[in-house]
């Protein structure tokens, strides 16, 4: 078990520091496609690549949370991904970052094990506090990292600035091996065995199905837009610096806010009504992006509803997934990130294409239509009642039920 608060917090600030490298050099891939010469529809590639290797990652290595002591995996994954890190700084051309932001992506998915090992081994009365913990400093993450890795490559250069993550995440693995639990898991079968037994989930549960179509809907929208906005925001005529774009990243700060209420909201009401009604909030905020990108003010607005939205329903559809099956969450909770996460990397391969095609407003319009979508499907497939039986009422209930059996 967990030693102290501060193992929790420790694992939440490195699973905030490692999901950041999926989006941090955002905000420089025009300078990143100008220095290696290559179209910046090549380079809009590389946030793809690190989605991609995230769902590897979730699909792969988060299994091994139940295998492995905690302070050997992630010691182990943070120095897989300053590797990567370096790799990326290094690389002198398209196909070499490419494949390094396989490896970060990959290493990154870090920051999901860090839930899965806070909720395993903090006491029972302070699990869920634990989990969230660390669903707060990935969220911290996500939100911060295009601000730091823009005013990073303003001031080093996008190179530079992926060696400062690359040493953070070295620092990140000497605190990991040094504080983090040495206790190794004992699992009932092994980790093929494990692997196996995934996919027929999906098959086995419809709503584990409907979770997974409502959510990847929301997270091809977000991808779609953050990506093609930082691309945008790039071009004439606003022709901001990545540091600029990325403080943009700061009005996701609503998004991170509402995760505690967001929580309270879903256990008084049924979680397809919080989708629904965090939905609607995503779909404002990207009317307001449509019409509004050249207003700083609009879009500060529409991204802090947008972000809000997408951060709500997440919380909201994950509870909903851990509830089909609480005795196997962790690979219930795999499945579904898989193919969450195939859902964002086809939404972010798509934000190029899709500004060159359907420029800003018709991208907009097409991640207005998947999010109304997702609360349609969010609202229609859940059937739980507005509140739920605590067990304690459920337990008084049987003996009432029981006594007046007896009793006639």
């Amino acid at each position: 078990m967990t030693r102290s608060r501060g193992d929790t917090l420790l694992l939440a600030c490195i699973a905030g520091m490692a999901i950041a490298n999926n989006y941090a050099i955002q905000p420089a891939l025009t300078d990143v496609a100008a220095h290696l010469g290559v179209p910046i529809s090549v380079i809009g590639l590389v946030p793809t690549a690190a989605l991609a290797g995230c769902m590897t990652g979730f699909a792969l290595l988060l299994p091994l949370t139940d295998h492995l002591a905690p302070n050997r995996l992630v010691a182990g994954q943070l120095t897989l991904l300053a590797a990567a890190l370096i790799l990326a700084a290094t690389a002198p051309g398209a196909g070499v970052l490419l494949t390094a932001y396989l490896l970060i992506g990959a290493a990154a998915s870090v920051a999901a094990q860090a839930g899965s090992i806070v909720g395993r081994h903090a006491p029972p009365a302070r699990r869920a506090t634990g989990v969230a913990t660390v669903a707060a400093g990935m969220s911290a993450g996500i939100l911060l990292s295009r601000l730091a890795g823009g005013t990073l490559a303003d001031i080093l250069g996008w190179r530079q600035m992926l060696l400062v993550f690359a040493a953070l995440a070295l620092l990140g693995a000497i605190a990991a091996g040094t504080l983090l639990p040495r206790q190794r898991p004992h699992p009932r079968h092994g980790y093929l065995a494990t692997l196996r037994s995934l996919p027929p989930l999906l098959r086995r549960h419809p709503q584990l199905r409907r979770a997974v179509t409502t959510g990847g809907l929301w997270y091809f929208a977000f991808n779609l837009i953050w990506v093609t906005l930082t691309l945008r925001l790039a071009q004439p005529p606003y022709s901001l610096s990545p540091s600029a774009i990325g403080l943009y990243g700061l009005a996701g700060v609503l998004g991170f806010a509402v995760l505690p209420l967001t929580g309270r909201l879903t256990d008084r009401y049924a979680p397809g009504t919080v989708i629904t009604v965090a939905m609607l909030a995503a779909a404002a905020g990207t009317a307001l992006l449509g019409a509004g990108l050249g207003a700083p003010l609009l879009t500060t607005l529409g991204l802090a509803l947008f972000d809000a939205g997408c951060f709500a329903a997440q919380a909201a559809n994950q509870s909903q997934v851990i509830a089909i099956d609480p005795e196997r969450s962790g690979s219930l909770s795999s499945v579904y990130l898989v193919l969450y996460f195939i859902a964002g990397a086809f939404g972010t391969a798509l934000a190029a294409p899709a500004l060159e095609t359907l420029g800003w407003r018709g991208t907009t319009l097409t991640a207005l239509a998947a999010l109304l979508l997702a609360g349609l499907l969010g609202r229609t497939g859940t059937r739980q009642p507005r509140r739920v039986m605590t067990f304690s009422e459920g337990h008084h209930a049987s003996c009432s039920q029981k006594s007046q059996a007896e009793g006639s």
